[in-house]
Parts: C-alpha cells; sequence; structure tokens
C-alpha cells in the first residue's frame, strides 16, 4: 500500500495500479487490500483484463489509521472514505466490488452517492445485508479477549483467529465492530439504478442468500457459489470468472 491520502482527517492507504476503466476494491472486516484482493489474485486477474484497480485499507484495517472511538466506523463514515478516494484520484465514475463489510460499504455508496458509481458487485453478503449479520458484541468481545483460547463461542473466536492471521489491531477492530450499524432497507436497494451482481457461497449462513438480495435490486443478478463458505468463497475461479463477464457487458 504505497499511496495515502487524507479522508477527512483520517489517513487511507490505498494502491492504484493499470490504466483502464477504474475499479475499486473494498475488502471485508478484519481483512485489508493485501488479504482480501492481492492474496487472492483478484488485483492480478482485472490488471489482466484490462481494468485499473484501486484498492484501499478500510479505516481501523490494514495501513490505514486505527481508530478507537466506535462512533467514527458508521458504514456511511467507511462509505465516504471510498467517494473521498474517487475524488483524490479525480475519478467521476467508478465500479465497485465490495466482500462483506465492504459489500455493505458499498452498498451504502451506491444509495447515497449513485451518481459515482457505474456498477457494483456485492460479494459474501446476500439477503442478510437488509436482515442483519447477527449481534457484534460477543465478536467485539472475542477481540478484546485475553487469547483465542478463551472464546468459548465457535464463531465469535474465528474471527479472533482471522483478525490475528492479517496481523490486524485487535482494539481497533473492536470499535468498529462496535460501531452503530444503521440498517439498509429494501426501499433503498430498490432505488438503486445501476447494474449489480450479488455473488455468495451456498455454504455462507453470514452472507445468506444472493437471490433474496437480488430480488430486491431492479435487474440485479445472482451468483451462487456451490460448495463455497464465507471464507473460501472470495478467491473462487467462478466468482472471477463471473464477475469479468459482468463488466464486460454492463453499460
Amino acid at each position: 500500500m504505497a499511496q495515502r491520502f487524507d479522508s477527512d482527517g483520517v489517513e487511507i492507504a490505498f494502491l492504484d495500479e493499470g490504466a483502464g476503466d477504474p475499479v475499486v476494491l473494498v475488502h471485508g472486516f478484519a481483512s485489508n487490500a493485501r488479504v482480501n484482493w492481492v492474496d487472492t489474485s483478484w488485483t492480478q486477474t482485472l490488471l489482466a483484463s484490462g481494468q485499473r484497480v484501486i484498492a484501499l485499507d478500510n479505516r481501523g484495517h490494514g495501513a490505514s489509521a486505527k481508530l478507537y472511538d466506535p462512533a467514527l466506523y458508521g458504514a456511511p463514515d467507511m462509505a465516504g472514505d471510498v467517494r473521498r478516494l474517487l475524488d483524490h484520484l479525480e475519478i467521476p465514475r467508478a465500479d465497485l466490488i465490495g466482500y462483506s463489510m465492504g459489500a455493505r460499504i458499498c452498498a451504502f455508496l451506491a444509495i447515497e452517492h449513485g451518481p459515482r458509481v457505474r456498477s457494483v458487485v456485492f460479494g459474501g453478503l446476500g439477503e442478510n445485508m437488509v436482515k442483519g449479520v447477527g449481534r457484534s458484541g460477543p465478536i467485539a468481545a472475542a477481540l478484546e479477549a485475553p487469547s483465542a483460547d478463551s472464546i468459548p463461542d465457535a464463531s465469535a473466536r474465528s474471527f479472533r483467529v482471522f483478525a490475528e492471521r492479517t496481523g490486524s489491531d485487535l482494539k481497533a477492530l473492536a470499535a468498529c465492530m462496535r460501531g452503530a450499524r444503521r440498517p439498509i432497507t429494501p426501499q433503498e436497494l430498490a432505488g438503486i439504478a445501476v447494474p449489480v451482481l450479488v455473488a455468495v457461497g451456498d455454504r455462507d449462513p453470514i452472507g445468506g442468500s444472493a437471490q433474496g438480495l437480488a430480488g430486491l435490486i431492479p435487474g440485479a443478478e445472482a451468483l451462487v457459489m456451490a460448495g463455497r463458505d464465507h471464507m473460501s468463497a472470495v478467491g473462487a475461479k467462478e466468482f472471477k470468472a463471473a464477475v469479468l463477464e459482468f463488466l464486460a457487458r454492463r453499460p
């Protein structure tokens, strides 16, 4: 992440490679641009297809600024970081690909700043974008626990283990998890007027049904990845192939 910019007082790290149509990649919770997009060959795949690839570390993640106030982690604020990155790079409009929390961030950008969005891919988050993905308290507590071994809840423990593997700031992630989660309503999703692809594994209870979310957005398409869960879907070959095909035919 060689580049940085000031996003309304928050330093955000990002990469910017290639010279084609701009695609902005927004990673999931406890991940970062390298883990979510570089290590999974997404950046290589998109660059090879002729795209300009931009990927940021969300606030509190990766090489971006670590904030410890939960009030600073609302998804609209994090979507604002993406919008300000587009401003910084003087990009009027871009395709968006978000995974998990990143999909939620991209949804707010599409809802609140529609003219900046050419198309959007919601990866790893289906109908639970509206229904919610579960309680945040146990995950925040797991991130604050003395060690992963002391966490009784298997799901919460998996987040702690992943956060440690990505070298994350556990205190910042706990603040992010405790941040307010403004609901996204079906009415807001119905107002999205750009091409949308929803891609979720069929073994992903965190994301929920891809068809369920796509059915709320006019013209949206659903990709169900057979045998894939929340962790294994992100780098799936069929996911990349579907996105390349989607980008090739969107207006």
